[in-house]
């Protein structure tokens, strides 16, 4: 019953959408993933609360989805709650500085890397063409091997379930290589972010290069969930993988792309299973030759 009694509170409550038997196809960068029992869009702090309560009440699993972009979606589905962070979460606030940004975690990180720049603000260049949400950017520190998010955060506002909102200066949190060291079980609300005023023009100018070189380096017009593998300390997984000749290799629409390595992609009939398949061997080939075992970094849901 719990599920159904989940549907009944929360369909038609303030602030709160509510979608069943949901393709999570529709809400990732891969298109690739069954149906979520409940899809819940939360446009308030207070409707995000009533939602979790509710769902912890029912002993229903839950999961926070941003953007989908570093996601794979079992084909059967999510026989739980998928919530996402809708209206009040989508603002961004400038403090008095000029310099200082409060970013809603439900905001694209490239409307927040375009609102630097038309404010003149830099920080952010490296951030340029990274798919998916604020609150996605923080608990991945996304960026490069060389700056990411973090560096550049002053504050970051969370949701504890039962314990209520929790504050993290930039000094709280340990920020690596796709990782802090926020409590996996606190959501992201908002964080803030501290950017230095420059001319716009140099601006662009770095922003052109970052997106220059991901067009080269990376496949475009073709769904994926960026890189699939974290890279080993002090190598490239993108590198073993190619030299273990797996460029191009695929099974049924899943496909190692032929321009990067470490990006799997959907050529257009992928399957959740064809993309578990392609991950499975080239791990075991990479495992086999190198003796290095490759850890995932791309998320799993419903398996």
């Amino acid at each position: 019953m719990g599920l159904f009694n989940v549907s009944m509170a929360l369909i038609g409550a303030l602030d709160t959408d509510v979608l069943e038997n949901e393709k999570l196809a529709r809400h990732t960068s891969y298109r690739i993933g069954g149906p979520a029992a409940l899809l819940v869009t939360c446009h308030s702090y207070h409707a995000l609360n009533r939602a979790i309560e509710t769902v912890n009440a029912e002993g229903v699993p839950w999961v926070i989805l941003g953007r989908g972009s570093n996601i794979l979606v079992s084909d059967d589905g999510y026989r739980g709650v998928v919530i996402m962070l809708g209206r009040e979460f989508t603002r961004t606030v400038v403090a008095d500085d000029g310099c200082t940004l409060t970013v809603g975690a439900g905001t694209v990180l490239m409307r927040t890397v375009n609102d630097a720049y038309a404010k003149g603000l830099s920080g952010l260049e490296f951030a340029v063409g990274i798919p998916g949400t604020m609150g996605g950017a923080i608990n991945m520190n996304a960026g490069t091997r060389d700056e990411w998010i973090g560096s550049v955060v002053k504050d970051v506002m969370t949701y504890r379930p039962g314990t209520g909102i929790r504050h993290y200066t930039q000094d709280d949190i340990v920020w690596g290589y796709r990782q802090c060291s926020l409590p996996a079980g606190e959501i992201v609300l908002e964080a803030t972010l501290g950017l230095k005023p420059a001319p716009k023009q140099e601006i662009s100018a770095r922003m052109d290069r970052y997106l220059s070189r991901r067009r080269r380096a990376q496949p475009q017009a073709v769904a994926s969930c960026g890189s699939v593998f974290r890279n080993p300390p002090e190598a490239s997984a993108g590198a073993l993988i190619e030299a273990c000749g797996l460029k191009g290799f695929s099974v049924g629409g899943a496909e190692v792309s032929p321009v990067h390595a470490n990006f799997i992609v959907n050529k257009g009939t992928a399957t959740a299973a064809d993309v578990l398949k392609v991950i499975r061997t080239v791990r075991g080939k990479v495992r086999e030759t190198y003796g290095v075992e490759l850890q995932t970094e791309v998320k799993f849901l419903g398996f």
